[in-house]
């Protein structure tokens, strides 16, 4: 191997799928050694377990398993990870919430070389593992409310719970979080990318500026669009395109 040649496994159940991204990898990221391949949950804790790698490339699904199976029975995970799947589905939103790189099949040159060269730079092994238990924590945890998300720090990601947020503001291409029991904090992508990966924590877009945690209403005014009273004081704008849609959440129609 080449020094400074990154180790790595693909746990993929479709032969042509793994064939095709081997072929990608070593024709597009020279870095990569791929040292291993499997194509079930076994199979795949036997290559990690055998070669070491150091970065993973990783099928959701496999076969008639996951691969959250793998991850939970390492006794240590202390390798890079990117997420493949064929489905844009709720397995794939608890990663990004989590802030976990992935690849949507079929896959991209040029997303394959973006998340290959973030792994390239990652070396907070701790870091990485964080992630995971965060995304581990969340898949076993029954009540979505309690699930974290991950947001970008100026030192790294900050975990929080879904639960702690009151609501979420615009300010441009920024986003401001504003919690129930601790500081602001502002994160440089859109609210439309939050209003994702909320929606099915009971939050809901009720202006073009604001996305709310419906548990932290206090009181609604009625008005053009009417005003919601939150759980902090702050009073924000409905908007009257989105006033129907807000209360056909509470009248059941």
């Amino acid at each position: 191997m080449i020094s400074g040649m990154i180790t790595t496994v693909i746990i993929e159940d479709e032969g042509h799928s793994r064939n095709m991204l081997l072929e990608m990898l070593q024709e597009n990221c020279m870095q990569i050694n791929v040292v291993g391949e499997a194509d079930s949950v076994k199979s795949g804790l036997a290559a990690i377990a055998e070669h070491k790698p150091q970065l993973v490339f990783l099928d959701i699904e496999l076969k008639s398993e996951t691969s959250f199976q793998i991850l939970e029975q390492v006794p240590k995970i202390n390798f890079e990870l990117i997420f493949t799947t064929a489905f844009d589905h709720n397995a794939l939103n608890a990663i990004k919430i989590c802030a976990i790189d992935y690849l949507l099949k079929p896959i991209d040159l040029n997303e394959l070389r973006i998340v290959v060269a973030k792994a390239e730079k990652r070396i907070n092994r701790e870091y990485l593992n964080k992630n995971l238990e965060v995304l581990l924590n969340n898949i076993k945890t029954s009540s979505q409310y309690k699930h974290r998300i991950a947001l970008p720090a100026p030192e790294g990601l900050l975990f929080v719970n879904v639960s702690d947020i009151i609501y979420c503001e615009s300010d441009g291409p920024y986003t401001k979080f504003i919690f129930k029991q601790a500081d602001k904090i502002v994160t440089s992508k859109h609210l439309k990318e939050y209003e994702d990966l909320l929606s099915g924590y009971d939050f809901f877009r009720i202006h073009k500026s604001s996305l709310v945690n419906l548990q932290e209403i206090q009181k609604y005014i009625r008005g053009d669009g009417g005003q919601l009273i939150m759980s902090n004081g702050v009073t924000l704008n409905v908007s009257k395109q989105r006033k129907e849609d807000f209360l056909n959440i509470y009248s059941g129609s």
